[in-house]
Parts: C-alpha cells; structure tokens; sequence
C-alpha cells in the first residue's frame, strides 16, 4: 500500500475540532453573560471553544504537512 492511499487520522480529528470550537467560540460570543455566573463570570465556551479551535486547526496543519512530505517521498522514490 503506497503513502498516499493511507488516511491520516489527524485530518478527521483536527476536522471535527476545528467545527465544534468553532461552534462553542460562535456560542460563548453570542450568549447571555447572565449564564456564566456560575463559573465565577468566566466564559467557558468561549475559552475551551478556542482551545478546541487551536487543537483542531494544529492537526490539519499537521495532516496536511505530512501528506505533503508522503506525496515527496513517493515522487522521489518514483523517480529513482
């Protein structure tokens, strides 16, 4: 199996991340500050949304290295 028919799994990862901490960054920004009294008035979605956003982002840049390299690799090897 070559380099290239292989899924990374930081590309699903890195995906559903980067869409749920978008989802939370949207949330925290556009709802009552009254809810976060609980939490000492600190915005958790919004905080852990951009965590998430971070994480997410971090693995498809991650993802999308590695295929580069594998696609090098494999026209390298292709040539010799």
């Amino acid at each position: 199996m070559s380099a290239e028919m292989r899924m990374d799994v930081r590309l699903p990862i890195g995906g559903m991340f980067t869409f749920i901490g978008g989802l939370l960054v949207i949330y925290g920004l556009v709802s009552d500050k009254a809810i976060y009294s609980r939490s000492l008035d600190i915005n958790i979605n919004l905080w852990w949304g951009l965590v998430m956003l971070v994480f997410g982002v971090l693995m498809l840049v991650l993802a999308c290295k590695a295929t580069q390299e594998a696609r090098k690799a494999a026209a390298q090897a292709g040539g010799k």
